[in-house]
Protein backbone atom coordinates (compact mmCIF):
# COMPACT_ATOMS: atom_id res chain seq x y z
CA UNK A 1 0.00 0.00 0.00
CA UNK A 2 3.34 2.18 0.57
CA UNK A 3 6.24 1.53 -1.10
CA UNK A 4 9.43 3.85 -0.61
CA UNK A 5 12.18 3.10 -2.44
CA UNK A 6 15.97 4.13 -2.41
CA UNK A 7 14.91 7.82 -1.30
CA UNK A 8 17.17 10.54 -0.76
CA UNK A 9 16.34 14.34 0.07
CA UNK A 10 18.90 17.04 0.64
CA UNK A 11 18.38 20.84 1.03
CA UNK A 12 21.92 22.05 -0.39
CA UNK A 13 24.61 20.39 1.00
CA UNK A 14 22.44 18.61 4.17
CA UNK A 15 21.31 15.18 3.39
CA UNK A 16 17.44 14.94 5.12
CA UNK A 17 16.85 11.46 3.99
CA UNK A 18 20.08 9.04 2.69
CA UNK A 19 18.84 6.26 0.60
CA UNK A 20 15.87 4.79 2.44
CA UNK A 21 13.58 1.97 1.35
CA UNK A 22 10.38 0.66 3.10
CA UNK A 23 7.06 -0.90 2.41
CA UNK A 24 3.68 -1.14 4.61
CA UNK A 25 1.02 -3.28 3.30
CA UNK A 26 -2.60 -2.81 3.79
CA UNK A 27 -4.06 -2.74 6.65
CA UNK A 28 -1.35 -2.52 9.23
CA UNK A 29 -0.60 0.14 11.64
CA UNK A 30 3.40 1.18 11.38
CA UNK A 31 5.22 3.47 13.70
CA UNK A 32 7.96 5.47 12.29
CA UNK A 33 10.31 6.25 14.83
CA UNK A 34 13.51 8.59 15.43
CA UNK A 35 14.86 10.77 17.37
CA UNK A 36 14.55 14.98 17.12
CA UNK A 37 15.81 15.61 13.45
CA UNK A 38 15.77 12.34 12.02
CA UNK A 39 13.51 13.09 9.20
CA UNK A 40 10.67 12.29 9.87
CA UNK A 41 8.61 15.23 9.61
CA UNK A 42 11.02 15.15 5.79
CA UNK A 43 9.29 11.68 5.20
CA UNK A 44 5.64 12.42 6.15
CA UNK A 45 6.18 15.46 3.68
CA UNK A 46 7.49 13.49 0.70
CA UNK A 47 4.68 10.62 1.00
CA UNK A 48 1.80 13.37 0.81
CA UNK A 49 3.03 15.16 -1.69
CA UNK A 50 4.40 18.22 -0.21
CA UNK A 51 7.49 18.41 -1.34
CA UNK A 52 9.26 15.75 -3.82
CA UNK A 53 12.53 13.49 -3.21
CA UNK A 54 15.97 14.76 -4.70
CA UNK A 55 16.02 11.01 -5.87
CA UNK A 56 13.83 7.43 -5.54
CA UNK A 57 10.48 6.90 -6.31
CA UNK A 58 7.20 6.56 -3.71
CA UNK A 59 4.01 5.09 -4.44
CA UNK A 60 0.76 5.17 -2.34
CA UNK A 61 -2.24 2.58 -3.25
CA UNK A 62 -0.12 2.09 -6.56
CA UNK A 63 0.08 5.56 -7.40
CA UNK A 64 3.87 7.41 -7.93
CA UNK A 65 3.63 10.37 -6.01
CA UNK A 66 5.89 12.39 -8.58
CA UNK A 67 3.65 11.09 -11.75
CA UNK A 68 0.42 11.26 -10.13
CA UNK A 69 0.42 13.38 -7.45
CA UNK A 70 -3.72 14.20 -7.41
CA UNK A 71 -4.49 10.07 -7.48
CA UNK A 72 -2.32 9.92 -4.50
CA UNK A 73 -3.81 12.88 -2.52
CA UNK A 74 -7.18 11.31 -3.24
CA UNK A 75 -5.26 7.98 -1.21
CA UNK A 76 -4.52 9.41 1.60
CA UNK A 77 -5.49 11.41 4.78
CA UNK A 78 -3.44 13.25 6.34
CA UNK A 79 -2.78 15.35 10.05
CA UNK A 80 -0.04 17.27 10.45
CA UNK A 81 1.39 18.01 13.45
CA UNK A 82 -0.21 21.09 13.92
CA UNK A 83 -3.84 20.28 12.37
CA UNK A 84 -5.35 22.67 10.25
CA UNK A 85 -8.33 23.77 11.58
CA UNK A 86 -10.71 27.00 11.27
CA UNK A 87 -11.46 28.12 14.55
CA UNK A 88 -14.13 30.29 13.99
CA UNK A 89 -15.94 27.35 12.45
CA UNK A 90 -18.31 24.47 14.15
CA UNK A 91 -17.30 21.40 13.54
CA UNK A 92 -19.43 20.61 11.30
CA UNK A 93 -19.44 23.73 9.11
CA UNK A 94 -15.41 22.95 9.16
CA UNK A 95 -16.09 19.42 7.86
CA UNK A 96 -18.31 20.35 5.26
CA UNK A 97 -15.75 23.10 3.95
CA UNK A 98 -13.27 20.18 3.92
CA UNK A 99 -15.58 17.91 2.21
CA UNK A 100 -16.20 19.88 -0.18
CA UNK A 101 -12.38 21.14 -1.07
CA UNK A 102 -11.97 16.90 -1.25
CA UNK A 103 -14.81 17.35 -3.79
CA UNK A 104 -17.26 15.24 -1.95
CA UNK A 105 -20.41 15.31 -3.56
CA UNK A 106 -23.86 16.93 -1.46
CA UNK A 107 -25.41 13.45 -0.52
CA UNK A 108 -22.03 11.43 -0.23
CA UNK A 109 -20.68 14.84 2.12
CA UNK A 110 -23.35 14.13 4.56
CA UNK A 111 -23.24 10.20 4.32
CA UNK A 112 -19.33 10.54 5.26
CA UNK A 113 -19.96 13.42 7.53
CA UNK A 114 -22.15 11.24 9.67
CA UNK A 115 -20.01 8.64 9.48
CA UNK A 116 -17.06 10.34 10.58
CA UNK A 117 -18.36 12.13 13.29
CA UNK A 118 -19.63 9.25 15.06
CA UNK A 119 -16.05 7.41 14.11
CA UNK A 120 -14.69 9.95 16.12
CA UNK A 121 -16.12 10.83 18.74
CA UNK A 122 -17.27 14.29 17.66
CA UNK A 123 -21.25 14.08 17.75
CA UNK A 124 -21.47 15.67 21.03
CA UNK A 125 -19.92 18.91 19.99
CA UNK A 126 -20.15 19.18 16.48
CA UNK A 127 -22.48 22.39 16.72
CA UNK A 128 -19.59 23.87 18.89
CA UNK A 129 -17.28 26.04 17.51
CA UNK A 130 -13.71 24.89 17.66
CA UNK A 131 -11.60 27.48 18.99
CA UNK A 132 -13.69 26.70 22.15
CA UNK A 133 -12.88 23.04 21.71
CA UNK A 134 -10.26 21.53 24.35
CA UNK A 135 -7.19 20.06 22.69
CA UNK A 136 -8.35 16.86 22.94
CA UNK A 137 -11.31 17.44 20.73
CA UNK A 138 -9.43 19.87 18.39
CA UNK A 139 -7.07 16.43 17.47
CA UNK A 140 -10.39 14.46 17.00
CA UNK A 141 -11.23 17.33 14.40
CA UNK A 142 -8.17 16.91 13.04
CA UNK A 143 -8.28 13.27 12.55
CA UNK A 144 -12.03 13.35 11.29
CA UNK A 145 -10.52 16.20 8.41
CA UNK A 146 -8.54 13.22 7.56
CA UNK A 147 -10.64 10.43 7.59
CA UNK A 148 -13.49 12.03 5.76
CA UNK A 149 -13.42 11.32 2.23
CA UNK A 150 -12.28 7.76 3.84
CA UNK A 151 -8.74 7.13 2.39
CA UNK A 152 -7.27 3.56 2.55
CA UNK A 153 -4.02 5.43 3.60
CA UNK A 154 -3.50 7.47 6.79
CA UNK A 155 -0.26 9.48 7.54
CA UNK A 156 -0.31 11.22 11.01
CA UNK A 157 2.49 12.70 12.11
CA UNK A 158 2.69 13.23 15.96
CA UNK A 159 -1.07 12.60 16.41
CA UNK A 160 -0.61 13.25 20.44
CA UNK A 161 1.76 15.94 20.76
CA UNK A 162 0.53 18.26 23.68
CA UNK A 163 -1.95 16.21 25.05
CA UNK A 164 -2.60 15.39 28.06
CA UNK A 165 -2.23 11.80 29.65
CA UNK A 166 -6.06 10.90 29.51
CA UNK A 167 -6.02 12.94 26.16
CA UNK A 168 -3.69 10.07 24.55
CA UNK A 169 -5.35 7.42 25.34
CA UNK A 170 -8.66 8.07 23.84
CA UNK A 171 -6.48 9.29 20.60
CA UNK A 172 -4.41 6.11 20.86
CA UNK A 173 -7.51 4.00 21.23
CA UNK A 174 -9.73 5.47 17.80
CA UNK A 175 -6.45 5.02 15.70
CA UNK A 176 -6.26 1.45 16.99
CA UNK A 177 -9.59 1.02 16.51
CA UNK A 178 -8.88 2.15 12.39
CA UNK A 179 -6.63 -0.81 11.87
CA UNK A 180 -7.40 -2.86 9.34
CA UNK A 181 -9.92 -0.60 7.50
CA UNK A 182 -7.27 1.74 6.87
CA UNK A 183 -3.10 1.34 6.40
CA UNK A 184 -1.62 3.86 8.84
CA UNK A 185 2.23 5.50 9.06
CA UNK A 186 2.34 7.58 12.33
CA UNK A 187 5.65 9.27 12.98
CA UNK A 188 6.39 9.61 16.75
CA UNK A 189 9.11 9.88 19.21
CA UNK A 190 6.93 8.31 22.44
CA UNK A 191 8.09 5.07 22.21
CA UNK A 192 5.09 3.18 24.61
CA UNK A 193 2.93 4.67 22.04
CA UNK A 194 4.99 2.93 18.95
CA UNK A 195 4.07 -0.16 21.31
CA UNK A 196 0.76 0.16 22.20
CA UNK A 197 -0.39 1.36 18.84
CA UNK A 198 1.52 -0.59 16.35
CA UNK A 199 2.69 -3.86 14.78
CA UNK A 200 5.27 -2.91 13.32
CA UNK A 201 8.20 -0.35 13.69
CA UNK A 202 10.85 1.13 11.95
CA UNK A 203 12.70 3.58 13.40
CA UNK A 204 15.34 6.07 11.42
CA UNK A 205 18.71 7.53 12.92
CA UNK A 206 20.49 10.53 10.85
CA UNK A 207 18.45 10.20 8.01
CA UNK A 208 18.87 6.13 7.62
CA UNK A 209 16.77 3.61 8.27
CA UNK A 210 18.52 1.49 11.04
CA UNK A 211 15.41 -1.23 11.42
CA UNK A 212 12.34 -2.35 10.83
CA UNK A 213 10.13 -5.14 12.40
CA UNK A 214 7.95 -5.74 15.26
CA UNK A 215 8.90 -4.45 18.51
CA UNK A 216 8.80 -8.06 19.94
CA UNK A 217 11.48 -9.15 17.12
CA UNK A 218 13.20 -5.74 17.66
CA UNK A 219 14.43 -6.72 21.00
CA UNK A 220 15.05 -10.32 20.59
CA UNK A 221 17.23 -9.54 17.90
CA UNK A 222 19.61 -7.08 20.10
CA UNK A 223 19.30 -9.01 23.06
CA UNK A 224 22.35 -10.91 23.36
CA UNK A 225 21.30 -12.87 26.34
CA UNK A 226 18.27 -13.98 27.81
CA UNK A 227 17.40 -12.72 31.53
CA UNK A 228 15.69 -13.84 34.27
CA UNK A 229 15.03 -12.29 37.23
CA UNK A 230 15.14 -14.20 40.63
CA UNK A 231 13.25 -13.57 44.23
CA UNK A 232 13.62 -15.65 47.23
CA UNK A 233 12.95 -15.46 50.81
CA UNK A 234 16.23 -15.38 52.16
CA UNK A 235 19.76 -15.74 50.57
CA UNK A 236 22.67 -17.44 51.86
CA UNK A 237 25.76 -15.83 51.36
CA UNK A 238 27.46 -17.78 48.54
CA UNK A 239 24.05 -18.26 46.64
CA UNK A 240 25.25 -16.00 43.99
CA UNK A 241 28.11 -17.91 43.65
CA UNK A 242 25.91 -21.24 43.48
CA UNK A 243 23.90 -19.70 40.66
CA UNK A 244 26.41 -19.44 38.48
CA UNK A 245 27.54 -22.84 38.90
CA UNK A 246 24.07 -24.29 36.72
CA UNK A 247 25.05 -25.04 33.68
CA UNK A 248 24.09 -22.43 30.69
CA UNK A 249 24.09 -19.28 33.36
CA UNK A 250 26.83 -16.66 31.93
CA UNK A 251 26.32 -14.26 35.07
CA UNK A 252 24.92 -13.77 38.49
CA UNK A 253 24.51 -10.76 40.00
CA UNK A 254 22.57 -9.01 42.58
CA UNK A 255 19.13 -7.07 41.80
CA UNK A 256 18.03 -3.73 43.00
CA UNK A 257 16.33 -5.09 45.96
CA UNK A 258 17.68 -7.12 48.64
CA UNK A 259 17.48 -11.10 47.87
CA UNK A 260 16.75 -10.71 44.69
CA UNK A 261 19.12 -11.54 41.48
CA UNK A 262 19.49 -10.74 37.34
CA UNK A 263 20.38 -14.54 36.28
CA UNK A 264 21.99 -14.20 32.32
CA UNK A 265 21.77 -17.12 30.33
CA UNK A 266 22.74 -18.20 26.75
CA UNK A 267 20.16 -17.98 24.24
CA UNK A 268 18.19 -21.20 23.74
CA UNK A 269 18.99 -21.91 27.04
CA UNK A 270 16.13 -22.28 29.43
CA UNK A 271 17.55 -22.69 33.08
CA UNK A 272 14.14 -22.04 35.26
CA UNK A 273 14.25 -26.05 36.16
CA UNK A 274 17.71 -25.86 37.28
CA UNK A 275 17.25 -22.86 39.08
CA UNK A 276 13.36 -23.64 41.05
CA UNK A 277 15.35 -27.36 41.80
CA UNK A 278 18.31 -25.22 43.55
CA UNK A 279 15.90 -23.00 45.39
CA UNK A 280 14.01 -25.78 46.74
CA UNK A 281 17.35 -27.84 47.76
CA UNK A 282 19.00 -24.87 49.74
CA UNK A 283 15.61 -24.13 51.09
CA UNK A 284 15.97 -20.29 50.33
CA UNK A 285 12.19 -19.57 49.52
CA UNK A 286 10.46 -19.03 46.46
CA UNK A 287 8.85 -16.19 45.97
CA UNK A 288 9.33 -14.96 42.16
CA UNK A 289 11.22 -16.60 38.84
CA UNK A 290 10.17 -14.32 35.32
CA UNK A 291 11.91 -13.66 31.95
CA UNK A 292 12.94 -10.16 31.15
CA UNK A 293 11.93 -8.98 27.62
CA UNK A 294 14.34 -6.21 25.70
CA UNK A 295 11.93 -3.07 25.49
CA UNK A 296 11.63 -1.37 22.33
CA UNK A 297 13.23 1.68 24.34
CA UNK A 298 16.26 -0.20 25.03
CA UNK A 299 16.66 -0.89 21.28
CA UNK A 300 16.22 3.07 20.47
CA UNK A 301 18.68 3.30 23.01
CA UNK A 302 21.28 1.57 21.23
CA UNK A 303 20.20 2.21 17.56
CA UNK A 304 20.33 5.71 17.58
CA UNK A 305 23.21 6.40 19.75
CA UNK A 306 25.15 9.19 18.41
CA UNK A 307 28.29 8.28 16.56
CA UNK A 308 31.71 9.54 17.93
CA UNK A 309 33.21 11.70 15.61
CA UNK A 310 36.59 10.20 13.76
CA UNK A 311 39.59 12.25 14.69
Amino acid sequence: MIDVQHVTKRYGRNTALNDISFSIEKGEVVAFLGPNGAGKTTTMRILTGFMPPTTGSVKIAGFDCLEEPWEVKKHIGYLPESPPLYLELTVKEYLTFVGRIKRLGPDELQERMGITIDQTGLSEVQGRVIGHLSRGYRQRVGLAQALLHNPPVLILDEPTTGLDPNQIIEIRDLIKSLAGSHTIILSTHLLAEATAICQKVIIIHQGQIVAIDSPEQLGAKLQQAEILNLTVKQADPDFIETLGKISGVIHVSAGPAPNTFIIETQIGEDVREDVTKLVMTRGVGLLQLSTQAVSLEDVFKVLTKPKKPIN
